[in-house]
């Protein structure tokens, strides 16, 4: 996501599709370009070595069918079909080209196309797994890249090997995987390979191709590298949902935050399969909706949320849902009911600028682990140890409250517990304000800062808490507990 606070401003429907100068509509191409929806059958097998998969959820990305006993499979489609892929079943790997998941093949003949699926079972029980999602690397220059290869890639790696060895690890590339420079993707998934964790891949609206007349050929060059633009896979008790997000309008880097009614209609069909009541996870890009955004904000970007998220939500509701987004280089959580949304900081940073977003998150990524339907996450900043989870700002380092230490606690959400000691006594909880982190505003604040993308501004954020120390204090220690019990703690001398 780039500029989002301009897009409105430079965004008008009506002069991007009515102010058509006349001389063009006359020398229009006369040529018409007929789809071609003659039948399409699909047929195939699932199988692991030979033996049969029953069961499994085989699509176009139209209709979903599934294996019968035999592992067999048909599917009645048409010719503008461009994949059958699966729904890569529990207690299977994850198939993979170089760490970057393969459960689709391309249609390649009209009449009948027949494609085989091998998976190869687990030696290892899959309902305990974890995985990462990786949001915006958003490389625009090689420069970007090798700081992705140097430092990212190597950071993940480390942070698996220091699991228990075999846990089952997987990554989901939450979108704007490079930003409009399509010859990095190369170097995305050379970083994806050296982590030696399978990817599953979202797209994003630096990943569009912006030369597409509509929504619908916008994802042609992201479909060649990674496949469908949305998919489901599972692993242990929970199902994985990746949807597209990011719809194109036809003008270059302009887009809105859209569902496509094809997308629904396959979700439906995809969750059917899925008992209610189950843990669903389901990734995409643009954030569904944001909780600081919405709360200070009258009028919301279209492009900054997903407009038709409360038709998203019906028909997720009969299950326990997270959503995991990017797009806005923050973080932050809401939770309603039985849906929370993890907005997640980024892999880039403030745009590979500096070393933290513009909320003052580091630039990192989130890690789950999943226990039967249950997850618990962290926030992994890159180059840090796993326990790093908040950041203390001695007194004065706020220019709106000069007189108070500021604690930032980028993972926070409503079940958090911030609290602060003075000289080693309990003072209580600290008070949580809605403000701007004092190293971001040192690092992007104004037209000149920073000097690589000037446009990167400090964000408002709703993890920044205060405390007022008396004037003989020495040291003020921040102890944050999360959801789980976990205690983090932080010290600054006053």
């Amino acid at each position: 996501m780039i500029n989002r606070r301009n897009f409105l401003k430079n965004f008008s429907l009506a002069g991007a599709v009515l102010a058509v100068p006349a001389a063009v509509t006359h020398a229009a191409d006369t040529t018409v370009a007929k789809k071609d929806v003659g039948a399409l059958t699909l047929r195939g097998r699932v199988h692991s070595n030979g033996i049969a998969i029953a069961g499994v959820a085989v699509t176009d990305g139209i209709n979903v069918t599934t294996t019968d006993k035999k592992g067999n499979y048909e599917l009645q489609s048409n010719n503008t079909a461009e994949f059958v892929y699966i729904s890569i079943p529990s207690g299977y790997a994850f198939t993979n080209e170089k760490n970057i998941a393969k459960y689709y093949q391309p249609i390649t003949a009209k009449g009948t196309f027949k494609a085989d699926f091998n998976l190869e079972k687990l030696t290892t029980d899959d309902k305990k797994h974890n995985f990462v999602v990786w949001a915006d690397t958003q490389m625009i220059s090689k420069k970007d890249a090798e700081l992705l290869k140097t430092q990212s890639a190597p950071d993940l790696k480390a942070l698996v090997q220091s699991y228990p060895a075999g846990s089952l690890f997987h990554g989901i590339g939450c979108g704007d995987l490079v930003w409009d420079k399509f010859e990095l993707f190369e170097d995305y998934k050379e970083a994806i390979d050296m982590t030696g964790v399978t990817f599953f891949n979202v797209i994003g609206n630096h990943d569009m191709d912006l030369d597409s007349r509509t929504d619908d050929f916008s994802a042609q060059t992201f479909k060649q590298q990674f496949g469908p633009t949305y998919y489901s896979y599972n692993r242990g008790d929970i199902h994985y949902v990746v949807l597209d997000d990011v719809f194109f309008i036809g003008t270059a880097k302009k887009y809105i935050g859209y569902i496509t009614e094809n997308q629904l209609q396959w979700l439906q069909q995809d969750l059917a399969l899925v008992k209610p009541g189950s843990t669903v996870v389901v990734s995409l890009h643009i954030p569904t909706t944001t909780g600081h955004a919405r709360r200070l904000k009258k009028d919301e970007e279209l492009g900054g949320s997903v407009s038709n998220r409360k038709q998203l939500y019906k028909i997720l509701s009969p299950y326990k849902v997270h959503f995991m987004s990017g797009h806005t280089h923050f973080n932050e959580k809401w939770e309603d009911g039985n849906m929370m949304e993890h907005n997640h900081g980024t892999v880039c940073g403030a745009w590979w600028t500096g070393p933290i977003c513009g909320d003052g998150t580091p630039n990192g990524y989130g890690v789950y682990e999943v226990d039967g339907s249950d997850l618990k996450w962290y926030y992994k900043s890159t180059g840090k140890p796993k326990e790093h989870q908040l950041t203390v700002h001695a007194r004065g380092a706020s220019k709106d409250y000069p007189d108070e230490v500021v604690a930032n606690v980028w993972n926070w959400d409503s079940q958090w517990k911030v609290e602060w000691l003075e000289d080693g006594v309990a003072k209580g909880a600290m008070e949580q304000r809605t403000s701007y982190d004092p190293q971001a505003v040192e690092l992007y604040a104004g037209p000149t800062l920073p000097k690589k993308h000037k446009f990167v501004e400090p964000t408002l954020n709703d993890h920044m808490f205060y405390a007022k120390p008396s004037a003989n204090a020495k040291e003020i220690t921040v102890r944050a507990t999360d959801r789980f019990g976990n205690v983090y703690t932080a010290s600054q001398q006053v």
